[in-house]
């Protein structure tokens, strides 16, 4: 038998509480924590994904008068909930690809998931930062963060990968007073920040 696509999904979210039905975290963080493991097929997130105190329902206030979304990568970008985050007038940014962040990128020798951030805190300074690919653009957020010039709402930092991307998210989980999420360890990637992302847009709804 063939099923529809919402189908698929509902018997992989049965399937998923079925397997953590033991699992004990605060409500909000549960719907988050499923759809990641939906989207990676990785259990590791029950334990590798750290939220600080009330994450999620800080993020869900913000989001809920405009705040932005700033992504780190185009791939991310591409798979967040553009219907949802419009009701709420809820701009999705990521100017990685754009000439002029290249052209700035290649002449400081620097990634240009850094100088996106850079100008993204220029102009966003309080907006949610979504970082699954480019450790080196949660270290810059770090910092900006830690001279004053940034203040976000939420970052989720689950950069992928082997070079730096351990020491970022330690430098984000000693950020005490900024709202995050942090999948331990070397795992992340784009496809569990737009998990992350869309799970909380999804429950503004």
């Amino acid at each position: 038998m063939i099923l529809q696509p919402q189908e698929i999904e509902r018997e992989s979210m049965r399937i998923i509480q079925d397997s953590i039905e033991n699992f004990s975290c605060p409500p909000e963080n549960l719907p988050v924590i499923k759809r990641v493991i939906h989207a990676s097929a990785d259990f590791d997130f029950l334990h590798t994904l750290t939220f600080s105190h009330n994450a999620i329902n800080l993020a869900r206030e913000a989001l809920r008068t405009g705040t932005n979304i700033i992504a780190d990568t185009g791939m991310l970008y591409s798979g967040i909930n553009k219907t949802i985050a419009s009701r709420y007038g809820i701009n999705i940014i990521c100017t990685s690809s754009d000439e002029d962040i290249k052209r700035e990128a290649h002449e400081r020798n620097i990634t240009r998931a850094m100088v996106n951030i850079e100008h993204a805190v220029k102009e966003y300074p309080e907006a949610i930062y979504a970082i699954g690919n480019a450790p080196t653009a949660l270290i810059r957020l770090c910092e900006l963060i830690h001279e004053g010039k940034a203040k976000p709402a939420l970052v989720i930092g689950v950069p992928v990968g082997f070079v730096n991307v351990i020491e970022a998210k330690e430098m984000l989980s000693r950020l005490e007073d900024i709202p995050r999420i942090i999948a331990n360890g070397n795992k992340g990637g784009s496809t569990v920040a737009c998990a992350i992302v869309n799970a909380i847009l999804y429950g503004l709804e």
